[in-house]
């Protein structure tokens, strides 16, 4: 059964893995430029004050390449499901193959354990070195980014693609093991890892830990002057005013998001949504107002207004422990895709099924 096995899968399995023998060589080839130019462009430039250009510089790098290889990792895990798991049994459902299998001395348990030994095990090591080998060649720009928590980032980099690989193998396995039919199995394969994508990301991840809290004065120059570190990932931010009640969500105040300032003829300041500031603008710069004048005056309304900021946010040190949490849930989920599987066939007698 497994040298069976083996013969069926065989030709996916050699062009799979080439893709991706002749992937390493290209990143092989250009991982050590692209640490030659971060170390060029990037590491000296607070030196010589002038990181905006360098970095906009570096990450122009290799663009193309950095965008097939994040789609590529995007999209290998629900291919892996629509053109491994769904086939694989629907397929021989559907042709009536399985019979030569079942009426001889190869259970059930037998014939479905081998088929997903062999093919689960090559889908998630597909999709764990390809990840792997782009989170490496990629580190570079991750570093200048500096937020690896972006929904597309956090699903692209460590070893999550890993479990998206295992989900998505197991939704086409019991998709063909229900359905029956290959082409609908693998429609039903495609939505369905699509939302346990967008619900993981949206839903399950930013509470897979509870995320901190921080209280700080709001800052017109970022609105989001509280976030602690560079790198952490913030999942809401509210503005307040003085009694507690938020005003604005975002960095911004009011229903558009946008910090407002209305300066009147005397230098008097209006802020808009809260009221009348105590200070104002300096009467030197109300006929000839210079930028740095009014923001002063206008971050001076605002910390004796107590206008703050609070953040809810996931430091950046748990992203490897989120990473962790996220996979093992994905696996979970697979492994209890993988058993229902497994009941299934073995049940009682359905139509198209032996009993």
């Amino acid at each position: 059964m497994l040298r069976l096995t083996w013969r069926q899968f065989r030709t996916q399995a050699a062009v799979a893995f080439g893709a991706v023998a002749a992937v390493a060589v290209v990143l092989a080839i250009t991982g050590p430029r692209v640490v030659n130019f971060y170390d060029a462009l990037v590491a000296p430039c607070a030196v010589h004050a002038d990181c905006g250009v360098a970095t906009s510089a570096f990450l122009n790098k290799y663009h193309f390449l950095q965008g097939a290889l994040n789609a590529v990792v995007l999209v290998l895990p629900a291919l892996i499901g629509i053109f491994w798991g769904a086939p694989l049994v629907a397929r021989e459902l559907e042709a009536g193959t399985y019979r030569l299998a079942w009426t001889q001395t190869v259970t059930r348990w037998r014939w479905l354990g081998v088929k997903v030994g062999v093919l689960g095990l090559s889908s998630l090591a597909l999709a764990g070195v390809f990840s792997l080998m782009v989170t490496w060649w990629s580190s570079p720009f991750d570093r200048v980014n500096a937020n690896r928590f972006t929904p597309a980032m956090f699903g692209e980099r460590g070893i999550t693609p890993v479990g998206y690989a295992a989900l998505a193998f197991a939704l086409g396995l019991s998709a063909g093991v229900v359905i029956r039919r290959t082409l609908p199995a693998m429609a039903a394969t495609l939505a369905a890892f699509i939302g346990a994508r967008l619900a993981a990301t949206y839903w399950v991840r930013p509470n897979l830990s509870a995320p901190l809290r921080a209280v700080s004065g709001f800052q017109l120059d970022s609105g989001t002057g509280g976030l602690p570190h560079s790198g952490d990932w913030v999942i809401s931010s509210q503005t307040i005013n003085a009694a507690g009640k938020v005003i604005g969500d975002n960095g911004g105040i009011g229903p558009s998001g946008n910090v407002g300032f209305d300066v009147g003829r005397d230098g008097a300041i209006t802020f808009q949504g809260v009221g009348l500031c105590p200070n104002k603008v300096p009467a030197s710069a109300v006929g000839n107002p210079s930028p740095s004048s009014v923001q002063a005056a206008f971050q001076e309304c605002a910390h004796k207004l107590g206008i703050r900021e609070i953040l809810h946010y996931q430091p950046a040190g748990r992203y490897w422990a989120l990473q962790w949490y996220e996979t093992a849930i994905f696996v979970g989920l697979a492994l209890m895709l993988v058993g229902f599987s497994f009941w299934w066939i073995r049940g009682r007698r359905r139509p198209g099924l032996p009993g």
